[in-house]
C-alpha cells in the first residue's frame, strides 16, 4: 500500500485530538500538509476514516476499527527503536494504561513520575475507567495493559495480581463507628449506609461475599462509583463500604476494617494473552512493578515479564 508511517501518525493525531488544527500544531505541520497525509492514507486503504464538517471531525465506523491497528503499528516501530542505544534521548512513543480510578494515585501516578524522568520523550496516556471498560480497552488493543479487579476469568486475557485489597467502612471521624477497631457487616443494619449501585463490579463482589452470612446492611442511598460514595459519606449522608485503597487519596474519612466476613478484591494487571508488551509498555510495566512492591500494604507476588 502506498502510505508511510507519517500518514499513520497524522491520522492518529487527528483521531486523538478531534481537530485538524490541533493535530497540525502537535505535529508541527501546516493544516494542508496534515490533510494531504490523511487523504493519502484513506486513498491507499480504499475507504474513509474520518467524517469532516465545518464544525467538527470524528471517526466513522471504519476509522474506529482502524485506529487500534494504526496505534499497534506505531507502537511496534517504537518498540524496535527502544532496543537501540541512547533510547531516552531519541525516541518518541506512547504507552496507554487503562485503570480503575483508585489505581491512578496508588500505582500509576507514582510509576509515571519515575518513568517520565527515564524516558522524557515517551508519552503516557491514562484511561481511568470502570472495571468492565478496562477489559474491553485491553481486549481491543486500545490500551497496552490495564489495572483492574476484574479479568481473572477472561479466556483471552492474563491477570497478574498486585494486591489483595479489603473492603473497609468509610465514615466521618465524628461517626459512632469511627473509633472501632473493626465493624461486622451485620452491625451496619443499624446505620444509614451508602451502597454502590447494583450491576457495578464492587457491588457484585460485596453481594457474593455476604451470600450465606445472614448480614444485611441497610442501604438507604446508592451511588454508581466509589468517589461518589466517598463524597456522600464526607457530607454525612451515611457510611459506605469501599475498597481500602480508595481512601488513600487525601480523603478526611476514616477506614474501619469490615469483618464477619472479610471481603477483599484482587487488584492486578490485565494483559492480552500471548501478546508481549512493546518495549515502551514493558518499561512502564517494570516501573509499575517496582512501585507496587514499595507502596502497597499487602503484596501478592512480583509481576512476571512476558
Amino acid at each position: 500500500m502506498n502510505f508511510d508511517l507519517s500518514d499513520l501518525r497524522a491520522f492518529v493525531a487527528v483521531a486523538d485530538l478531534a481537530s485538524f488544527r490541533a493535530a497540525a500544531e502537535a505535529l508541527h505541520l501546516s493544516q494542508p500538509a496534515l490533510s494531504r497525509r490523511v487523504d493519502k492514507l484513506e486513498q491507499a486503504l480504499g475507504f474513509r476514516l474520518l467524517e469532516r464538517s465545518t464544525r467538527k471531525v470524528e471517526l466513522n465506523a471504519m476509522g474506529r476499527a482502524f485506529l487500534p491497528r494504526a496505534r499497534h503499528v506505531l507502537a511496534e516501530l517504537g518498540g524496535a527503536l527502544l532496543g537501540m542505544a541512547d533510547l531516552a534521548e531519541r525516541i518518541h512513543g506512547l504507552v496507554t494504561v487503562a485503570c480503575i480510578p483508585s489505581a491512578v494515585d496508588n500505582f500509576v501516578a507514582r510509576a509515571a513520575r519515575g518513568f517520565q524522568q527515564r524516558f522524557p520523550r515517551i508519552r503516557l496516556r491514562v484511561l481511568d475507567q470502570p472495571a468492565p471498560e478496562i477489559l474491553m480497552s485491553v481486549a481491543r488493543a486500545e490500551a497496552d495493559f490495564g489495572i483492574s479487579y476484574l479479568g481473572t476469568q477472561e479466556p483471552d486475557l492474563d491477570f497478574d495480581p498486585l494486591v489483595d485489597e479489603p473492603f473497609v467502612l468509610a465514615c466521618r471521624r465524628d461517626h459512632p463507628l469511627a473509633q472501632r477497631p473493626e465493624v461486622s457487616w451485620a452491625e451496619l443494619a443499624a446505620h444509614d449506609c451508602i451502597a454502590l449501585a447494583p450491576g457495578s463490579g464492587n457491588r457484585l463482589l460485596i453481594e457474593q461475599g455476604l451470600a450465606g452470612s445472614g448480614a444485611r446492611p441497610r442501604w438507604h442511598c446508592e451511588a454508581q462509583h466509589v468517589p461518589a460514595v466517598l463524597s456522600l459519606a464526607e457530607a454525612g449522608v451515611g457510611v459506605g463500604a469501599v475498597p481500602q485503597l480508595a481512601l488513600a487519596a487525601g480523603t478526611s474519612l476514616v477506614g474501619v476494617p469490615l469483618v464477619a466476613p472479610r471481603i477483599a478484591r484482587s487488584v492486578g494487571v490485565v494483559r492480552r494473552r500471548g501478546r508481549p508488551l512493546s518495549p515502551a509498555a514493558q518499561a512502564f510495566f517494570d516501573n509499575l512493578n517496582e512501585i507496587s512492591l514499595q507502596r502497597l500494604p499487602v503484596k501478592r507476588k512480583q509481576l512476571r515479564k512476558k
